[in-house]
């Protein structure tokens, strides 16, 4: 039975992740911030952005490989102009969606085997070839900031035997999506987790979407 650890799990993407894990006889843990709100098994507390938190989590999952690391969790703050993005505001979603999944990376590398894969869920909105359209400044650059660090990450660890993924899973009707998405989760996600076991192995660092597409940097 292969292991599986989703961080930020609670409710959406990564909770549909870690159901349809479930579904195909992975043994799945799931992280939410206070921790037992998922109503899953094997659930940890985790606020990503603490990193004591981390360190903790990384203390108690020792001994327990991974064969797949999967970082899901992004906050927005609306749609508003660079030049009117408050510092709070821009500092808050940067920490979240771009500085704090690669320090779960970092701090739980080693709990994944050699094979395993580590995969982070980016966007299509972090592409800056496909930033043709105005809008939504602040959650785009923290998108393409969190690409630019794992393509660090990847060098650094180049030789860990780990394959690495950045995810675009589409437009998907969650609270950050909106309710006016055009994907629902429960039909992209399957598509999602396809691309995550043919994978498998690559021993690489790949943007795809959620069809295995590769999405340009």
């Amino acid at each position: 039975m292969p292991h599986a650890l989703v961080i930020g799990a609670s409710r959406g993407l990564g909770l549909v992740l870690a159901e349809e894990l479930d579904r195909r006889g992975w043994h799945v843990i799931t992280t939410t911030r206070q921790g037992g709100t998922s109503g899953r098994p094997h659930e940890e507390a985790l606020e990503m952005t603490d990193q004591a938190q981390l360190r903790a989590l990384r203390e108690r999952l020792r001994g327990h490989p991974l064969d797949l690391l999967f970082v899901n969790a992004a906050i927005d703050r609306g749609n508003v102009p660079i030049g009117e993005v408050a510092t709070e505001d821009f500092t808050e979603v940067m920490i979240t969606n771009a500085l704090s999944p690669l320090r779960v990376l970092e701090t739980l590398h080693d709990l994944v085997e050699p094979g395993g894969t580590v995969a982070i869920m980016s966007s299509e909105q972090g592409s800056i070839t496909r930033n043709t359209e105005p809008g939504y400044d602040l959650y785009k650059a923290s998108k393409a900031a969190l690409n630019q660090l794992m393509r660090s990450y990847a060098t650094r660890h180049h030789d860990d035997g780990h394959t690495k993924l950045l995810i675009d899973p589409g437009h998907n009707r969650t609270r950050l999506g909106g309710p006016d998405a055009p994907l629902d989760p429960e039909e992209s996600i399957p598509r999602v987790v396809d691309v995550l076991e043919k994978q498998a192995g690559a021993r690489t660092l790949r943007f795809l979407d959620r069809h295995g597409e590769v999405v340009p940097w």
